[in-house]
């Protein structure tokens, strides 16, 4: 399987360059309306936190899509950071070959 080279864009910079300009809210705003403190979307926003479970339930509330859609762009980063931190290691691996 083939590694992309370009990682995939956070969920946090979706929000910052989409979705909230297009809506019209600041972080305040969004922070208000998730439950949560402005510095734990500051954080989310600025690429510094990942999208937990319930996070992405509360994203999937405000923004009427789906938890799955938050988590998955979530695990696409944590997938490619995972994979460039431990490349080497893995090529190192023996493939269990079928007989």
């Amino acid at each position: 399987m083939s590694h992309p080279k370009r990682r995939p864009t956070h969920p946090g910079a979706i929000l910052r360059e989409d979705i909230l300009p297009a809506a019209g809210i600041s972080q305040t705003k969004l922070a208000e309306m998730l439950g949560r403190s402005r510095r734990s979307i500051s954080l989310l926003i600025h690429e510094q936190k990942p999208v937990s479970t319930d996070m992405a339930h509360r994203l999937a509330r405000v923004f009427n899509t789906t938890p799955q859609f938050w988590l998955n762009l979530q695990q696409n980063v944590d997938l490619w950071d995972t994979f460039e931190r431990n490349q080497a290691e893995y090529q190192k691996l023996k493939r269990l070959l079928a007989s």
